[in-house]
């Protein structure tokens, strides 16, 4: 019987090595029936030049401007689509593969006609036993959070398992996920969309299943990552965003904005935090510009 096809979407700006990295893990991947499509954000690295001289097989496409995470995964999503793919793979450039991930997620994404979307064990690179993301959850609160995050890998999630989101540094769709719900909403710009996806996709009666025997290493989001301002601007933006599109409960939406209320507060009269000003100027941006329905990439200032 015929593999699925899996087509891999990969966005790269200005970050030949690690797209070279990611692609070279993929060249030793034992899944057979697959495609790799880079999108390359008009780099100056030499990318282009050098991924089409390693990887001539790999399909290339320029992306004529910057749409963020969301809108720029789209162009290849579109693209594997029309390619007949059964499954698309949306991958961070930073991140390298076992040689069996995309087998154990295809095998378990074809075990049941209700399972849409699939994920791997994603494993800090710079600590390759312990895990970045076992898949993630919403609380009752609708916040966000990664599964076992910086936990030790000891064996404790054995078999595949039901859970809310995928990360999106690697996040496999079904075909007919996509032709039902539709593809990232670009309103987001950065942040929340892959959590809002699989919400989508969960609304629309599909499952979303972790596998922790497909294995990855993502070198972004290390234990002691920081975040930019921006990061805090989108993530407040777009999780208003999120509990709006998805008629949250009202105590749900009340909480957000009272968490907001007090974020802000602390973050500007509490001496300690005077260095997270940056980030309270971004927070009330990500506020205002959500009531304001103002979407796509922050503007500067």
């Amino acid at each position: 019987m015929e593999q699925p096809k899996v087509i891999i979407v990969i966005l790269n700006t200005n970050r030949r090595d690690d797209t070279l990295e990611c692609l070279a893990s993929l060249a030793e991947s034992t899944y057979g029936n697959r495609h790799i499509i880079v999108l390359d954000n008009a780099s100056t690295d030499g990318s282009v030049a050098a991924i089409r001289e390693a990887f001539p097989a790999v399909e290339i496409i320029a992306l004529p401007e910057n749409l963020g995470y969301a809108g720029n995964n789209n162009v290849g999503i579109r693209a594997a689509m029309a390619q007949n793919a059964d499954w698309v793979l949306v991958l961070n450039e930073d991140t390298i593969l076992d040689p069996a991930c995309i087998s154990e997620m295809a095998a378990v994404g074809e075990s049941s006609p209700q399972i849409g979307i699939v994920g791997p064990m994603v494993y800090h690179h710079n600590e390759p036993t312990v895990i970045q993301s076992a898949g993630g959850r919403l609380n009752r609160h609708w916040e966000g959070s990664h599964i076992a995050q910086n936990e030790p890998d000891t064996g404790q999630f054995s078999a595949p398992h039901r859970v809310d989101w995928i990360s999106g540094c690697a996040i496999m769709v079904r075909r007919a996920v996509i032709e039902q719900v539709g593809m990232i909403d670009e309103r987001f710009f950065y942040y929340w969309e892959e959590t809002e996806w699989c919400v989508r996709a969960t609304e629309a009666g599909w499952q979303v299943w972790h596998v922790p025997a497909a294995k990855l290493w993502h070198k972004g989001v290390q234990r002691d990552y920081r975040p930019k301002p921006s990061v805090t601007y989108y993530s407040t933006r777009n999780r208003l965003l999120l509990l709006a599109k998805h008629r949250a409960p009202l105590p749900v939406k009340v909480a957000a904005w009272a968490q907001i209320g007090r974020t802000l507060t602390s973050w500007t009269l509490k001496p300690k935090w005077r260095d997270m000003r940056g980030h309270r100027d971004a927070m009330w941006r990500g506020a205002v510009d959500f009531l304001r329905q103002r979407w796509g990439q922050m503007q500067t200032r």
